[in-house]
Protein backbone atom coordinates (compact mmCIF):
# COMPACT_ATOMS: atom_id res chain seq x y z
CA UNK A 1 0.00 0.00 0.00
CA UNK A 2 2.85 2.35 1.02
CA UNK A 3 4.73 1.48 -2.81
CA UNK A 4 1.23 1.73 -4.37
CA UNK A 5 1.26 5.67 -2.38
CA UNK A 6 4.95 6.48 -3.17
CA UNK A 7 4.70 5.40 -6.91
CA UNK A 8 1.46 7.78 -7.31
CA UNK A 9 3.21 10.78 -5.49
CA UNK A 10 5.95 10.12 -7.94
CA UNK A 11 4.17 10.66 -11.65
CA UNK A 12 1.95 13.08 -9.82
CA UNK A 13 5.55 14.98 -9.12
CA UNK A 14 6.47 14.38 -12.73
CA UNK A 15 3.60 15.67 -14.26
CA UNK A 16 3.96 18.74 -12.53
CA UNK A 17 7.41 19.03 -13.32
CA UNK A 18 6.46 18.68 -17.12
CA UNK A 19 4.04 20.90 -17.49
CA UNK A 20 5.62 23.86 -15.36
CA UNK A 21 8.75 22.83 -18.20
CA UNK A 22 6.28 22.93 -20.43
CA UNK A 23 4.93 26.41 -19.28
CA UNK A 24 8.52 27.72 -19.57
CA UNK A 25 9.59 26.90 -22.83
CA UNK A 26 6.14 28.22 -24.07
CA UNK A 27 6.84 31.88 -22.90
CA UNK A 28 10.62 31.61 -24.05
CA UNK A 29 9.74 29.89 -27.32
CA UNK A 30 5.77 30.72 -28.51
CA UNK A 31 5.73 28.51 -31.84
CA UNK A 32 7.94 25.68 -30.56
CA UNK A 33 5.22 23.45 -30.41
CA UNK A 34 4.06 23.73 -34.22
CA UNK A 35 6.83 23.89 -35.10
CA UNK A 36 7.77 19.82 -33.18
CA UNK A 37 4.36 19.46 -34.74
CA UNK A 38 5.23 19.90 -38.17
CA UNK A 39 8.46 18.20 -38.00
CA UNK A 40 6.98 15.02 -36.77
CA UNK A 41 3.88 15.34 -39.02
CA UNK A 42 1.13 15.46 -36.44
CA UNK A 43 -2.19 17.54 -37.71
CA UNK A 44 -3.44 19.85 -34.25
CA UNK A 45 -6.70 19.64 -34.71
CA UNK A 46 -8.57 23.17 -32.81
CA UNK A 47 -11.88 23.90 -32.53
CA UNK A 48 -11.28 27.64 -32.25
CA UNK A 49 -13.08 29.20 -34.94
CA UNK A 50 -10.21 30.37 -37.78
CA UNK A 51 -10.74 34.16 -38.18
CA UNK A 52 -10.69 35.65 -41.13
CA UNK A 53 -9.55 39.18 -41.79
CA UNK A 54 -11.84 42.09 -42.44
CA UNK A 55 -12.34 43.47 -45.76
CA UNK A 56 -10.34 46.39 -46.23
CA UNK A 57 -11.91 49.39 -47.21
CA UNK A 58 -11.15 50.80 -50.75
CA UNK A 59 -9.64 54.11 -50.87
CA UNK A 60 -9.13 56.77 -53.78
CA UNK A 61 -5.92 57.56 -55.72
CA UNK A 62 -3.38 59.12 -53.79
CA UNK A 63 -2.80 61.01 -56.82
CA UNK A 64 -5.05 62.25 -60.13
CA UNK A 65 -1.84 62.91 -62.14
CA UNK A 66 -2.45 60.25 -64.49
CA UNK A 67 -5.83 61.60 -65.33
CA UNK A 68 -4.61 65.25 -65.76
CA UNK A 69 -2.12 63.79 -68.10
CA UNK A 70 -4.48 62.29 -70.25
CA UNK A 71 -6.62 65.57 -70.36
CA UNK A 72 -4.87 68.44 -70.18
CA UNK A 73 -3.47 68.31 -73.61
CA UNK A 74 -6.74 68.70 -75.20
CA UNK A 75 -7.38 71.72 -73.39
CA UNK A 76 -6.89 74.93 -74.55
CA UNK A 77 -6.55 78.73 -73.74
CA UNK A 78 -8.69 81.27 -76.39
CA UNK A 79 -8.21 84.80 -76.36
CA UNK A 80 -11.09 86.77 -78.27
CA UNK A 81 -9.89 90.55 -79.51
CA UNK A 82 -13.25 92.89 -80.22
CA UNK A 83 -13.13 96.30 -80.92
CA UNK A 84 -15.45 98.26 -79.02
CA UNK A 85 -16.21 101.61 -78.77
CA UNK A 86 -16.40 104.29 -75.99
CA UNK A 87 -17.16 107.94 -75.61
CA UNK A 88 -15.36 110.13 -72.87
CA UNK A 89 -17.79 111.47 -70.36
CA UNK A 90 -17.77 114.98 -67.95
CA UNK A 91 -19.51 114.96 -65.15
CA UNK A 92 -21.39 117.14 -63.98
CA UNK A 93 -20.71 119.49 -61.09
CA UNK A 94 -24.22 120.00 -59.64
CA UNK A 95 -24.65 117.17 -57.67
CA UNK A 96 -28.39 117.31 -59.07
CA UNK A 97 -27.53 117.09 -62.25
CA UNK A 98 -25.20 114.29 -62.02
CA UNK A 99 -28.50 112.12 -60.70
CA UNK A 100 -30.11 112.85 -63.18
CA UNK A 101 -27.82 112.77 -65.77
CA UNK A 102 -24.45 110.83 -65.21
CA UNK A 103 -22.50 113.34 -67.06
CA UNK A 104 -22.71 114.88 -71.00
CA UNK A 105 -20.07 113.45 -74.01
CA UNK A 106 -16.71 115.09 -73.72
CA UNK A 107 -14.66 114.84 -77.19
CA UNK A 108 -14.94 112.31 -80.04
CA UNK A 109 -15.85 108.46 -79.08
CA UNK A 110 -13.03 106.38 -79.71
CA UNK A 111 -12.38 102.69 -80.27
CA UNK A 112 -10.07 100.61 -78.07
CA UNK A 113 -9.35 96.66 -78.51
CA UNK A 114 -10.85 94.68 -75.87
CA UNK A 115 -9.70 90.59 -74.85
CA UNK A 116 -11.73 88.05 -73.19
CA UNK A 117 -10.08 85.16 -71.82
CA UNK A 118 -11.40 81.49 -72.23
CA UNK A 119 -11.34 77.91 -72.29
CA UNK A 120 -11.80 75.44 -75.02
CA UNK A 121 -11.29 71.60 -75.67
CA UNK A 122 -10.47 69.42 -78.86
CA UNK A 123 -13.46 67.27 -79.58
CA UNK A 124 -12.07 66.55 -83.10
CA UNK A 125 -9.39 66.56 -85.07
CA UNK A 126 -9.55 70.86 -85.98
CA UNK A 127 -12.46 71.34 -83.85
CA UNK A 128 -12.82 72.93 -80.32
CA UNK A 129 -15.71 73.49 -78.33
CA UNK A 130 -16.11 76.43 -75.79
CA UNK A 131 -18.78 78.46 -74.39
CA UNK A 132 -20.64 81.07 -76.67
CA UNK A 133 -20.15 84.17 -74.40
CA UNK A 134 -16.40 83.45 -74.73
CA UNK A 135 -16.16 84.07 -78.49
CA UNK A 136 -19.31 86.39 -79.20
CA UNK A 137 -18.46 89.37 -81.05
CA UNK A 138 -15.00 88.75 -81.64
CA UNK A 139 -13.42 89.84 -84.47
CA UNK A 140 -9.97 87.99 -83.93
CA UNK A 141 -10.01 84.37 -81.85
CA UNK A 142 -6.20 82.88 -80.56
CA UNK A 143 -6.15 79.25 -79.11
CA UNK A 144 -2.66 78.49 -77.55
CA UNK A 145 -2.46 74.85 -77.68
CA UNK A 146 -0.80 72.69 -74.91
CA UNK A 147 2.04 72.09 -76.66
CA UNK A 148 2.76 75.91 -77.27
CA UNK A 149 1.11 76.58 -80.82
CA UNK A 150 -1.10 79.26 -81.52
CA UNK A 151 -3.89 79.02 -84.15
CA UNK A 152 -6.23 81.27 -85.54
CA UNK A 153 -9.67 79.94 -85.21
CA UNK A 154 -13.25 80.81 -87.21
CA UNK A 155 -16.49 80.54 -85.79
CA UNK A 156 -18.57 77.42 -87.08
CA UNK A 157 -21.99 77.66 -85.40
CA UNK A 158 -23.17 78.58 -81.85
CA UNK A 159 -25.73 77.77 -79.50
CA UNK A 160 -27.08 80.90 -77.44
CA UNK A 161 -29.35 78.77 -75.58
CA UNK A 162 -27.10 76.03 -74.41
CA UNK A 163 -24.06 78.86 -74.50
CA UNK A 164 -21.73 76.67 -76.49
CA UNK A 165 -19.76 77.29 -80.07
CA UNK A 166 -17.91 75.44 -82.22
CA UNK A 167 -14.98 76.55 -83.24
CA UNK A 168 -12.73 75.62 -86.28
CA UNK A 169 -8.82 75.62 -86.01
CA UNK A 170 -6.18 74.56 -88.98
CA UNK A 171 -3.76 72.12 -87.20
CA UNK A 172 -2.31 69.14 -87.65
CA UNK A 173 -1.85 66.42 -84.60
CA UNK A 174 -4.07 67.41 -82.09
CA UNK A 175 -4.99 65.53 -79.25
CA UNK A 176 -8.57 64.81 -79.12
CA UNK A 177 -10.24 64.33 -75.56
CA UNK A 178 -11.70 60.97 -74.38
CA UNK A 179 -15.51 61.28 -74.00
CA UNK A 180 -16.55 59.89 -70.93
CA UNK A 181 -19.70 58.46 -73.06
CA UNK A 182 -19.88 54.71 -71.33
CA UNK A 183 -20.04 55.51 -67.84
CA UNK A 184 -22.86 58.20 -66.94
CA UNK A 185 -21.72 60.71 -64.64
CA UNK A 186 -23.26 60.21 -60.60
CA UNK A 187 -23.68 62.45 -57.80
CA UNK A 188 -20.56 62.04 -55.64
CA UNK A 189 -18.08 61.11 -58.54
CA UNK A 190 -14.89 62.95 -58.20
CA UNK A 191 -14.28 65.68 -60.80
CA UNK A 192 -11.38 67.99 -62.40
CA UNK A 193 -11.66 71.40 -63.85
CA UNK A 194 -9.14 72.23 -66.24
CA UNK A 195 -8.76 75.35 -67.84
CA UNK A 196 -7.32 78.86 -67.59
CA UNK A 197 -8.52 80.81 -64.88
CA UNK A 198 -7.52 84.34 -64.34
CA UNK A 199 -5.03 83.62 -67.23
CA UNK A 200 -3.12 81.49 -65.43
CA UNK A 201 -3.23 79.41 -68.11
CA UNK A 202 -3.10 75.32 -67.71
CA UNK A 203 -5.17 75.19 -63.90
CA UNK A 204 -6.37 72.26 -62.43
CA UNK A 205 -8.86 71.84 -59.36
CA UNK A 206 -10.34 68.83 -57.84
CA UNK A 207 -14.01 68.29 -56.72
CA UNK A 208 -17.22 66.11 -56.78
CA UNK A 209 -20.41 66.58 -58.64
CA UNK A 210 -23.02 67.98 -56.18
CA UNK A 211 -25.86 67.19 -58.44
CA UNK A 212 -26.66 66.15 -61.73
CA UNK A 213 -29.96 67.44 -63.84
CA UNK A 214 -29.99 71.07 -62.80
CA UNK A 215 -32.10 73.52 -64.38
CA UNK A 216 -31.41 76.94 -64.13
CA UNK A 217 -33.87 78.46 -66.74
CA UNK A 218 -37.30 76.97 -65.98
CA UNK A 219 -38.05 77.41 -69.98
CA UNK A 220 -35.19 75.69 -71.09
CA UNK A 221 -34.53 72.20 -72.30
CA UNK A 222 -31.11 71.87 -70.96
CA UNK A 223 -29.64 70.45 -67.65
CA UNK A 224 -26.44 71.55 -65.86
CA UNK A 225 -23.92 69.47 -63.92
CA UNK A 226 -23.72 71.01 -60.50
CA UNK A 227 -19.71 71.15 -59.09
CA UNK A 228 -17.87 72.56 -56.22
CA UNK A 229 -14.61 72.17 -57.78
CA UNK A 230 -13.40 75.68 -57.87
CA UNK A 231 -14.05 77.61 -60.99
CA UNK A 232 -13.30 81.21 -61.36
CA UNK A 233 -13.27 83.48 -64.23
CA UNK A 234 -11.73 82.00 -67.86
CA UNK A 235 -12.58 78.40 -66.81
CA UNK A 236 -15.54 78.67 -69.14
CA UNK A 237 -15.38 76.24 -71.66
CA UNK A 238 -12.71 74.61 -70.25
CA UNK A 239 -13.32 70.50 -69.66
CA UNK A 240 -14.36 68.70 -66.50
CA UNK A 241 -13.37 65.36 -66.48
CA UNK A 242 -13.83 62.32 -64.39
CA UNK A 243 -10.42 60.11 -62.81
CA UNK A 244 -10.05 58.64 -65.98
CA UNK A 245 -9.68 61.81 -68.11
CA UNK A 246 -12.59 60.96 -69.71
CA UNK A 247 -14.73 64.49 -70.98
CA UNK A 248 -17.73 64.79 -68.79
CA UNK A 249 -19.10 68.59 -68.89
CA UNK A 250 -18.26 71.86 -70.21
CA UNK A 251 -17.21 74.35 -67.52
CA UNK A 252 -19.96 76.99 -67.85
CA UNK A 253 -21.18 79.31 -65.02
CA UNK A 254 -20.89 79.63 -61.69
CA UNK A 255 -22.91 81.33 -58.94
CA UNK A 256 -20.60 83.90 -57.26
CA UNK A 257 -19.97 85.11 -53.59
CA UNK A 258 -22.00 87.99 -54.63
CA UNK A 259 -25.06 85.75 -54.06
CA UNK A 260 -23.64 84.84 -50.75
CA UNK A 261 -22.71 81.29 -52.55
CA UNK A 262 -19.74 79.16 -52.65
CA UNK A 263 -18.73 76.16 -54.21
CA UNK A 264 -21.43 75.95 -56.62
CA UNK A 265 -20.24 75.91 -60.26
CA UNK A 266 -21.99 74.30 -63.65
CA UNK A 267 -21.52 72.33 -66.66
CA UNK A 268 -22.88 71.57 -69.83
CA UNK A 269 -22.96 67.53 -69.12
CA UNK A 270 -20.97 65.73 -72.61
CA UNK A 271 -24.25 64.16 -73.92
CA UNK A 272 -25.77 67.41 -74.58
CA UNK A 273 -22.68 69.30 -75.52
CA UNK A 274 -22.22 66.47 -78.06
CA UNK A 275 -25.23 66.75 -79.37
CA UNK A 276 -24.74 70.62 -80.27
CA UNK A 277 -21.75 69.97 -81.63
CA UNK A 278 -22.97 67.44 -83.73
CA UNK A 279 -25.45 69.44 -85.18
CA UNK A 280 -23.82 72.63 -85.88
CA UNK A 281 -20.69 70.49 -87.51
CA UNK A 282 -23.55 69.41 -89.73
CA UNK A 283 -25.58 72.29 -90.59
CA UNK A 284 -23.93 75.52 -88.59
CA UNK A 285 -26.90 75.83 -85.88
CA UNK A 286 -28.95 73.63 -83.87
CA UNK A 287 -33.06 73.04 -84.26
CA UNK A 288 -35.38 71.86 -81.69
CA UNK A 289 -38.53 70.59 -81.30
CA UNK A 290 -41.25 72.40 -79.64
CA UNK A 291 -44.73 71.89 -78.83
CA UNK A 292 -45.65 75.75 -78.16
CA UNK A 293 -46.75 75.09 -74.23
CA UNK A 294 -45.36 75.81 -70.45
CA UNK A 295 -45.22 73.41 -68.19
CA UNK A 296 -45.05 73.21 -64.80
CA UNK A 297 -45.19 70.58 -61.56
CA UNK A 298 -48.14 68.12 -61.40
CA UNK A 299 -49.86 69.51 -58.39
CA UNK A 300 -50.96 67.09 -55.55
CA UNK A 301 -53.77 68.06 -53.30
CA UNK A 302 -54.83 65.66 -50.28
CA UNK A 303 -57.83 64.17 -52.01
CA UNK A 304 -56.85 63.89 -55.37
CA UNK A 305 -55.75 60.10 -55.04
CA UNK A 306 -52.17 60.81 -57.26
CA UNK A 307 -49.09 59.38 -54.84
CA UNK A 308 -46.55 61.84 -53.24
CA UNK A 309 -44.25 62.00 -55.81
CA UNK A 310 -46.59 62.21 -59.33
CA UNK A 311 -45.20 62.15 -62.78
CA UNK A 312 -45.70 63.93 -65.42
CA UNK A 313 -45.91 67.54 -66.05
CA UNK A 314 -49.02 70.45 -66.06
CA UNK A 315 -49.80 72.77 -68.78
CA UNK A 316 -49.73 76.35 -67.53
CA UNK A 317 -49.85 77.97 -70.66
CA UNK A 318 -50.44 77.18 -74.39
CA UNK A 319 -49.20 79.65 -76.89
CA UNK A 320 -51.76 80.83 -79.38
CA UNK A 321 -51.79 79.10 -83.00
CA UNK A 322 -48.78 76.81 -81.55
CA UNK A 323 -48.22 73.27 -82.12
CA UNK A 324 -50.41 72.32 -78.58
CA UNK A 325 -53.04 74.61 -79.53
CA UNK A 326 -53.53 73.44 -83.12
CA UNK A 327 -53.62 69.79 -81.29
CA UNK A 328 -56.11 70.62 -78.39
CA UNK A 329 -53.71 70.83 -75.49
CA UNK A 330 -55.47 73.02 -73.14
CA UNK A 331 -54.14 74.66 -69.94
CA UNK A 332 -54.71 72.55 -66.63
CA UNK A 333 -53.82 69.34 -68.85
CA UNK A 334 -51.32 66.58 -67.22
CA UNK A 335 -49.48 65.27 -70.00
CA UNK A 336 -47.82 61.64 -68.69
CA UNK A 337 -46.56 61.03 -72.15
CA UNK A 338 -45.42 61.66 -75.35
CA UNK A 339 -44.09 60.01 -78.05
CA UNK A 340 -43.07 56.04 -76.21
CA UNK A 341 -41.65 57.88 -73.34
CA UNK A 342 -43.10 58.18 -69.98
CA UNK A 343 -42.80 62.25 -68.52
CA UNK A 344 -41.09 62.55 -65.28
CA UNK A 345 -41.39 66.04 -64.94
CA UNK A 346 -41.35 69.62 -66.94
CA UNK A 347 -37.62 69.14 -67.09
CA UNK A 348 -38.03 65.68 -68.65
CA UNK A 349 -40.35 66.55 -71.00
CA UNK A 350 -38.71 69.75 -72.32
CA UNK A 351 -36.15 67.41 -73.18
CA UNK A 352 -37.64 65.09 -74.95
CA UNK A 353 -39.39 67.83 -77.18
CA UNK A 354 -36.39 69.19 -77.81
CA UNK A 355 -34.58 66.55 -79.48
CA UNK A 356 -37.81 65.25 -81.39
CA UNK A 357 -37.47 66.64 -85.08
CA UNK A 358 -39.24 69.93 -86.49
CA UNK A 359 -42.54 68.96 -88.54
CA UNK A 360 -42.48 64.89 -86.88
CA UNK A 361 -45.86 63.70 -85.66
CA UNK A 362 -45.97 62.75 -82.01
CA UNK A 363 -48.66 60.66 -79.53
CA UNK A 364 -49.44 63.04 -76.77
CA UNK A 365 -51.50 61.26 -73.77
CA UNK A 366 -52.37 62.15 -70.26
CA UNK A 367 -55.33 63.59 -68.16
CA UNK A 368 -58.13 66.20 -68.73
CA UNK A 369 -59.88 66.51 -65.52
CA UNK A 370 -59.24 63.32 -64.11
CA UNK A 371 -59.92 61.64 -67.34
CA UNK A 372 -57.69 59.87 -69.81
CA UNK A 373 -57.00 61.80 -73.56
CA UNK A 374 -54.82 61.18 -76.57
CA UNK A 375 -53.69 63.70 -79.38
CA UNK A 376 -51.07 64.38 -82.48
CA UNK A 377 -48.90 67.05 -82.17
CA UNK A 378 -46.86 68.09 -85.16
CA UNK A 379 -43.91 69.57 -83.53
CA UNK A 380 -42.56 73.37 -84.75
CA UNK A 381 -38.69 74.74 -84.42
CA UNK A 382 -38.03 75.94 -81.28
CA UNK A 383 -37.94 79.75 -80.68
CA UNK A 384 -34.82 81.65 -80.00
CA UNK A 385 -34.07 81.64 -76.06
CA UNK A 386 -32.90 83.62 -73.97
CA UNK A 387 -29.60 82.15 -73.30
CA UNK A 388 -28.54 81.44 -69.34
CA UNK A 389 -26.10 83.87 -67.90
CA UNK A 390 -22.68 82.87 -68.49
CA UNK A 391 -19.54 82.45 -65.75
CA UNK A 392 -17.68 85.21 -66.89
CA UNK A 393 -20.34 87.85 -67.82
Amino acid sequence: MKHAAGTLAFIARFVVLGLAAAFVISLAWPNVGNRLREHFGVMHATTEPVSTPAPTRSSGPVSYADAVAKAAPSVVNIYANKMVTEQAVQMYTDPVLQRLFGGRPAGPAYKRREQSLGSGVIVQQGYVLTNNHVIANADDIQVLLYDGRVAKATVVGADQETDLAVLRIDAGNLPVIHIADQRPARTGDVVLAIGNPLGLNQTVTMGIISAIGRQLNTSSPEDFIQTDAAINLGNSGGALVNTDGELVGINTLLIGKAANAEGISFAIPVASAKRVLDQIIDSGHVVRGWMGADYTFVPVAADSGLPAAARGAQVTDVYPGGPAAQAGIQPHDILLRIGSEYIVDPADLRRHEAAIKPGSKVEVSGLRNGAPFHTEVILAQRPPMTPTASLDG
